[in-house]
Order: C-alpha cells, then structure tokens, then sequence
C-alpha cells in the first residue's frame, strides 16, 4: 500500500516539513517514520516554543530529572552503555572503497539488512523528533546541514545545546540533497528508561550516502549523530574535497602584557592534555573538539568549531584545577549531567574535591539505587560515579569563551598543537621545521598508558592524528591531504609538538600549570620573538628565553638544570621510535613520498649522533 507523509505527520507537522521546499528531506523522514513506526511525530524549528518543547518533552518521559540548581539535569545511560561502542561502530563499505586495515567494517548491504532490521519498529509506542541542526556556524563556508531523527528527547536536547539549530538553514538549501542524516532509536526501554538490548546496539556509517545508523543505545558517544558520527562523514566529505575535518580544539593564546591574540588548533589522544591545554588560564576557547579548516582568498588557515557546546569528562574536575568548569557546573545554567550521582536534587562526580567521608554513602546512578561498597552482577564495586560521567553545557556559559567562537568567517589558525603522551623520549615543546615536516609530527603521535589504566605501565600506542578512531579514507590518502592543504596556503601555520608527561628518575619534570609557559614560547615563535636551536626532531628554545617566562608568568625561577633534563635530545629513544613508525607504517599504502624523506631524513641524523652519545644536551646543538 503507497503510503504518504499524511500518514505519519499531523497537519500542524506536515506544514512545518512541506515549508522547507525539499523532496530529500521529505523522502528521508517519510521512509524511517515508516520504517520505525513511532505513535507520534513532532518537527521542530528554530523558535524558541518549539526548542522548550523538547526540553518539557525530556523531563516528562524522565529520560531527564530536574535538579536543585535551576536549569540542571541529569540524565542516565545504560550501566553496559558507558562509552563509545567501537567494535559495533563499524563504515559500510563497498567492493570498490578502499579502507586502512584498522578500520572496523562491514559489507554495505549486509550491514543495511542488519541495522535496518534493529530499528523496523524501534520508536513503537514512543514520538520521534525530527531536528534539523548545522554543523559549524550558519551562512558560512564551513556550514554543514545535518537532519536528525531520535525517539530520544535527552539526545534531542543535547543536540540543542551543542550544536545551532538549523530549521531555518536547511531552506536555503533550495531543495538540494546537501546534508547529512542521523537515524536513532534508543530501542526498548526499562522501568528507568535506558536501553534493555544493548547486545543489539549498532551504529553503522554509510558513506555513500552522507547518513548515520544507531541503535540501541543512548550514551551520546554513540547516539548524538553530529557529533563523532558526523566527523567520520565529514572527513570522507573533506578528502574528496579540498579541506581538513579533524579532532581538535580551537583556542586564542593571549601573550602576557601584549594586545593581540593568536589562534591555535590542537589534536590530543586522550588523557595527553587537550582539555587542559584549551583551559589554561589567561587563554579563551574556541572549542575543545572537532574543527573544519579551510584555505580562504587570502590563502590563509581558518578554521570554526563546529559545535557550539562542550560535551566534557566530569571526572576530576574540581575548583582548584578547573575553577571555569567547576563554576558552570555549580550555578544557575542549562547543563545536563549524565552518569553522575545525585543525592538529594545534588550531583557527586569522581575527583570533584572532596574527602571520601564527604560523599553520600547512598543516591542514584548509573546502576540504578546506589549504596557505598554495592557491587554489579560481575562482582565489581559500583563507584560514586562512572569514571566517563559527563557533563553537557553551550560555550558561552564558560567565562573565557572566546568572542569569536561563533563567527561564520572562522579565525586565522597561525599554530598547530599535535600532544602526546611519553615518560622518556620526546621533549615538552618543540616546533617542526616546515609544514611536511609538521604533518610528520602529528602522524607519529604516541600515547603511553599508565599504571592506573591497564595494570602496566609505558606500553605505548600509536594514535595519528588523534583521529584514528574516527578514519574513514585510507590514511595515505588522509596524509596527501594535510600535505597538500598546506601547499596551497599563503600563510602556513607553525607547527608544535607539545609532551606534559616526560619523567626523570620516576619524577615528572615539570609542573602541572608549565603547559602555559609551553604554549607561550610557542606563541612567541610565531611572531618572530624568540630564537629557537634546531635539532634533528625539529626547534627547541633557548634556556633564556623559558627563564624570562617563568619569570613573567609564575614569579619563579627556571634552572638550567631543569632545562637541561627536560630540552636533551635522547637520541636513543627517538630512534627506537623511529622504528616503530616503520613498522606502523610499512604495509600502509599511499604513505606520501614526502613523509618518507622525513623520516628518512631525522634517522639518518640520529643515527650519526648516537656515535657521540645516547642523550645530547641543548647546548651541543646550539654550539654547532
């Protein structure tokens, strides 16, 4: 039987849809609606009743539960449903694309058969949303449509708060197929309203046709389509075009005692410092996680955030080390909280800083009723709080948001921070020779786990870019195009590769807070203030000139013996990383030519240095 949007949408609905003038959006909502089956259907727009309905609509079906604080949620994910599902997140390919090995696929048609089963009649008994969303600021360059459809209304609202909305947006598309889609169904829910089969949960990305399938699940890792979901259609979407989609934070670096301010981008694995590095004092945010970058008519870098809102880690976060997020977090906002515990309409969270005998001995979280030493059905003490608990809050709530966060033209990048994580190779900050040789770095960032994480300490992982979890093009091919994003521009932005964590003699070498001083020579370079020792890994600064900005931001004192550990070349240790970037790398395709020459090129210099000795001092370098 033909069936049309008459059949699933009210007139008041059908109305609002049929306004947008675009047959792509209509055949969209129409086959899922048919497919999902939900008892009602509610397009929202841009205005300002039909936002606030999807907020009542969360709290009503207590997806979401009202808090002390005005404007304070919280919300709870499944106790199986913590985290982002990479093995069950998997690209639909087809016999002709090409993908690196470590990209999780599945054949398109099988794949389709699969999800496309999980969510025929997924929204039975519930509303469905329709929302429409862009990715990046409205009317500009960077600005991408996405379409999203949810029985979720937490999903719906977070979606409120992290990205713009953007009803108005997709009529001026004129009718043409130039946007994303988002299907997702939480599936069958229980007495607390969090997803029962979790066995079944799916979230599938078809590149082929710019759209998103998930299933059974609600943490927003998973479910929240324009987030990491979007980033993989949109790093397809890039390197088929001319421009860069990538994990990174944006933020302004304001040098002490000068007025002006320099942007940087920055790509961090996680726990190697990105969130602390867009926070650190004295500097504002742009966004703290996915950047779209362009080459504009001047042949400069810009780049936007492509979000409006911060989904962040609550755990450790705490009036001494974040007083901006701790602030939000303790005042009258709109901001949900999920997977936290809440004690008397209060919110508790793992390292928010109290003593243990501080925290309620019993609440509700993210098992349900909770009590102090409760264990889940595997015999695991149930803590406070998940240690991936979250909190969700716009931008502009946080005090050192930047002005510019939300301009359409984007801000001038002049730096590029590529973090990673070691204990005994690569020095706090250095600055990369050329652009190839800045792609380079971030191509062989390292992340070293901890004690604390797995049970054994310095085992090493490779993670590129910060974006390998989110790859969707061969990573040959992903290279080529940083590579030649940069030929094209007029103004190449410096690069730097920053390491908060290296040890001597078990002890980290520096303090918590050194990132400024970091960052601040790194600023400095830029603007041709500072001169730099050129190494084989590429420039490292002068001992001078980190004593003056010790002295001018922490009023302390910087010794040459503290520099002399921290700014030695171990060239050892540089060199037994350099094979194990020749073993990630040598059955990888299309690495480009230029990333060889190099590599190449840094060996060949430390093999010849390592002749004179395992770790050369700065001042060896500097007197050549």
């Amino acid at each position: 039987m033909t069936t049309t949007l008459s059949d699933y949408l009210d007139r008041e609905n059908l109305e609002r849809l049929k306004a947008l003038k675009n047959k792509h959006v209509e055949e969209q909502v129409k086959r899922f609606l048919s497919l999902c089956k939900p008892k009602k259907t509610t397009v929202v727009t841009d205005e300002d009743w039909s936002i606030n309905y999807v907020r009542q609509l969360a709290i009503e079906i207590e997806e979401e539960l009202e808090l002390n604080i005005k404007g304070h949620t919280i919300h709870w994910d499944s106790y199986r449903d913590q985290a982002r599902d990479k093995g069950n997140t998997k690209v639909l390919v087809t016999p002709d694309m090409r993908m690196s090995k470590d990209i999780n696929t599945i054949e398109r048609e099988k794949g389709l058969e699969e999800v496309l089963g999980f969510l025929d009649g997924s929204m039975k008994g519930k509303e469905c949303l329709v929302r429409f969303f862009t990715l990046g600021p409205k009317d500009s360059i960077f600005t991408i449509c996405a379409l999203q459809i949810t029985d979720s209304a937490y999903v719906a609202h977070s979606e409120d708060i992290l990205y713009r909305t953007g009803y108005e947006q997709f009529k001026k598309l004129r009718g043409k197929n130039d946007f994303f889609t988002f299907v997702h169904s939480a599936g069958k829910l229980d007495e607390r309203n969090t997803t029962v089969e979790i066995d079944k949960r799916r979230i599938y990305i078809d590149l082929k046709d710019n759209k998103v399938y998930s299933v059974n699940n609600q943490y927003a890792g998973n479910s929240l389509g324009l987030k990491k979901l979007a980033l993989r259609l949109a790093i397809y979407k890039a390197n088929n075009e001319d421009w860069l989609s990538e994990h990174m934070l944006i933020m302004g670096v304001h040098p002490e005692g000068k007025d002006r301010v320099t942007y940087f981008t920055g790509a961090y694995p996680s726990a190697c410092g990105k969130t602390s590095t867009a926070m650190i004092p004295g500097q504002s945010i742009v966004g703290d996680d996915i950047a779209y970058l362009r080459v504009d008519e001047e042949g400069k870098c810009k780049a936007v955030n492509i979000e409006q809102g911060i989904f962040g880690i609550i755990t450790d976060v705490n009036p001494v080390d974040d007083p901006v997020i701790y602030e939000a977090l303790t005042t009258p906002r709109e901001l949900i909280f999920s997977n936290v515990l809440i004690s008397d309409g209060k919110p508790y969270w793992l390292g928010m800083g109290l003593d243990e005998d501080d925290y309620p001995t019993e609440g509700l979280n993210h098992i349900g009723k909770w009590h102090k030493g409760m264990k889940d059905s595997h015999g695991n003490v149930v803590e406070v709080a998940h240690k991936n608990a979250r909190y969700t809050i716009r931008l502009n709530e946080l005090l050192n948001v930047d002005p510019h966060y939300n301009d359409p033209e984007g801000v001038v990048i002049q730096g590029i921070l590529y973090g990673g994580r070691d204990s005994d190779t690569n020095v706090p900050i250095s600055q990369a020779l050329n652009w190839i040789h800045g792609v380079y770095t971030g191509a062989t960032i390292e992340s070293e786990t901890t004690a604390a994480t797995i049970g054994k300490a310095g085992v090493r992982s490779s993670s590129p870019m910060a974006i390998m979890d989110f790859m969707v093009v061969p990573f040959g091919r992903y290279l080529g195009n940083h590579i030649d994003f940069g030929s094209r521009l007029k103004k190449v932005p410096e690069v730097f590769s920053t390491n908060y964590f290296l040890k001597h003699e078990g002890e980290y070498t520096n303090e918590k807070l050194d990132k400024k001083v970091w960052l601040l020579w790194a600023e400095g370079r830029i603007h041709d203030e500072f001169e730099a020792i050129e190494t084989p890994i590429g420039f490292i600064p002068y001992y001078n000139d980190l004593k003056m900005l010790f002295k001018q931001v922490f009023g302390r004192e910087y010794t040459e013996k503290d520099y002399e550990i921290q700014f030695s070349i171990r060239v050892k240790k540089y060199l037994e990383k350099q094979d194990r970037i020749e073993k990630l790398y040598k059955d990888e395709s299309d690495i480009p030519k230029s990333f060889w020459a190099v590599h190449n090129r840094i060996k060949e210099s430390l093999m010849e240095l390592e002749r004179k000795s395992d770790v050369l001092t700065p001042s060896y370098f500097s007197s050549r």
